[in-house]
């Protein structure tokens, strides 16, 4: 058996640039990953198969929905071979919560696929198949902090970013991304890509402070506790920027050293035991590019 990780996906500001004709929107956002996640793990099947465990399970859609039996069938599909493989998902990622579980888990599953079946699909291909999956899929597959465009296929790597923790919290609550931008009015937000790499993590939140998550107010329209959970983490000592992470409802802290984050996880679980919170490193590279799996 061999497993590889699928840590949560954060957006460190969101902007909505734009709409197509399909009723898609624009985006551009800068996107990294926490050091936490689902797992993935793959040994031989004679069919595809999928077992899912983990605290979240149970949230999940039935096994031929999920994203990871699709990543798998289109890989299979696209290379001309019969899809078998047992694969398992640790599901650790709260489900419908902003922070990529359902992408980077498709994403991993591509990468491991194409090492257990030994298969030498091209950037290109994986990408395309990365698209199909969903606007997430192809940031989280390329690996490396990135700034997205278009509806999330249009990559470009971000600057060297400092080191620092995350204290992501989530308030028990799922909120479907559709039913966010259906909220989602107003005018439309410029790109705000900066080239130079900040500093130090200080410095970072300042620049994220000069831009913002515009799905932020819809969100907390659809879900009031979004606003809650953002001022408890922008209340922990040593938190330098609190935000919504994607569409909700994930919100995150941004803390300069591990003692910090780890006291902020003490003090919102002893203020909402119910909510879900973990502390994590900022991940800038969190798994082997495609080309070089």
């Amino acid at each position: 058996m061999i497993s590889i990780a699928a840590p949560a996906k954060i957006n460190l500001y969101l902007h909505v640039t734009g709409q197509r004709s399909d009723g898609l929107h624009l985006l551009d956002s800068l996107i990294v990953c926490a050091d936490f996640g689902d797992e993935i793990s793959v040994k031989p099947g004679r069919s595809l198969s999928l077992e899912i465990n983990g605290p979240f399970a149970k949230d999940l859609k039935p096994v031929t929905g999920n994203l990871v039996m699709k990543a798998a069938t289109l890989l299979a599909g696209s290379m001309g071979l019969e899809a078998r493989a047992a694969l398992s998902l640790t599901k650790n990622l709260p489900v419908a919560s902003g922070i990529g579980g359902g992408s980077v888990d498709a994403a991993a599953t591509l990468l491991i696929l194409r090492r257990h079946w030994n298969l030498s699909p091209t950037k290109k291909d994986l990408l395309d198949i990365a698209e199909r999956l969903g606007a997430d899929v192809p940031v989280c597959l390329e690996g490396h902090a990135s700034f997205i465009g278009g509806i999330g296929e249009k990559l470009t790597p971000a600057p060297p970013l400092p080191y620092g923790w995350l204290v992501l919290a989530n308030p028990g609550m799922p909120l479907p991304t559709n039913e966010v931008f259906m909220h989602r009015t107003g005018q439309f937000s410029k790109p705000a890509r900066f080239r130079q790499p900040p500093k130090d993590f200080p410095a970072l939140a300042v620049l994220l402070k000069e831009r913002t998550n515009d799905l932020t107010k819809p969100a907390v329209k659809a879900l009031p506790v979004i606003n809650d959970t953002i001022k408890a983490l922008a209340n922990c000592e040593g938190a330098l920027l609190a935000r919504m992470s994607g569409s909700g409802a994930t919100c995150f802290g941004l803390f300069e050293c591990k003692e910090n984050a780890q006291a902020a996880v003490k003090s919102l679980n002893d203020q909402q035991p119910n909510w879900w919170v973990r502390a994590a490193p900022l991940l800038t590279s969190w798994q082997v590019p495609p080309d070089r799996l």
